[in-house]
């Protein structure tokens, strides 16, 4: 195994540094503490006033204004009935509450498989307070591989389980990745997703889940240049779903052909383990 270069471990330490203060933020992920689902008739919520309720793809809040509820957009109380819509996997942070500024608690409206359902996020959360960084694995050149990417001639949809047992997903297939690892005795064929312009995503189970790292883990990586196949995937890069931090998370699974059979000890370990 080589030695990176200063270059590459100054480049590898930004990317932590980044990845860290990204999870860090007020009202991420690690701050999620409940997730209710919405009826069609309104309902009072586990430790949140109001009334809430759900039709389709438009969610209703009924409020007074001494209940201490704001609109996320722009901070003005709710006093009376408030609407949002959404399409199927969009989230929307849309109401806080609580603290002594009143915006202790942001209200999370989601809709997965058809269903609209809040989250709430909590700042207080200890997973939240607790927080000082990812455990990972130390940088590792060996686990800097070379690929090919062929990409499908139209996206294919492929039916996945979730990290939430009543939340069904899809996975967005645009192509296939061919790489060799090391220590791997066959080339792996894996199902990747578009990840924004120019990018893909490969989620991925390896040896390591469940015991060093948590369940599944994704990999981001740039698409080959227009005319070619090559493509480097840098599994130090490899980061943890929302769901490794949180029980309430929807965080989809990889496709189920997705497995890489040997232990990838490359990027994020389970936030349980320390570095």
């Amino acid at each position: 195994m080589s030695t990176p270069t200063p270059e590459v471990q100054e480049e590898w330490h930004r990317f932590r540094s980044a990845r860290d203060a990204e999870l860090a933020q007020e009202h991420g992920w690690l701050t999620l503490t409940s997730l209710q689902w919405l009826t069609e008739e309104p309902a009072a919520l586990d430790h949140l006033p109001g009334l809430w309720s759900a039709d389709g793809a438009e969610a209703t809040l009924s409020a007074a204004a001494g209940d201490g509820i704001t609109l996320a957009e722009t901070g003005a109380p709710v006093d009376g009935t408030v609407t949002a819509s959404l399409a199927d996997e969009e989230s929307l942070l849309w109401v806080y509450f609580g603290g002594s500024d009143g915006r202790r608690i942001g209200v999370e409206l989601a809709r997965r498989g058809g269903r609209c359902a809040v989250r709430t996020r909590d700042a207080a959360s200890a997973v939240f307070t607790d927080f000082d960084g990812v455990p990972a694995f130390g940088y590792r050149s060996d686990l800097v591989v070379p690929g090919r990417y062929a990409a499908y001639p139209e996206p294919v949809e492929v039916p996945i389980r979730t990290a939430h047992p009543a939340v069904d997903g899809v996975h967005v297939t645009v192509g296939e990745l061919m790489l060799q690892l090391p220590g791997a005795e066959q080339e792996y064929r894996l199902q990747v997703s578009a990840e924004g312009s120019g990018r893909l995503a490969l989620a991925f189970h390896d040896a390591t889940n469940n015991e060093s790292t948590a369940g599944w883990r994704k990999v981001v990586f740039d698409a080959p240049e227009p005319g070619t196949s090559a493509v480097t995937v840098d599994f130090n890069r490899a980061v943890n779903y929302p769901s490794a931090f949180t029980a309430f998370g929807t965080c989809p699974m990889p496709v189920g052909s997705n497995i890489i059979g040997i232990p990838v000890e490359a990027g994020e370990k389970d936030p349980g383990t320390r570095s």
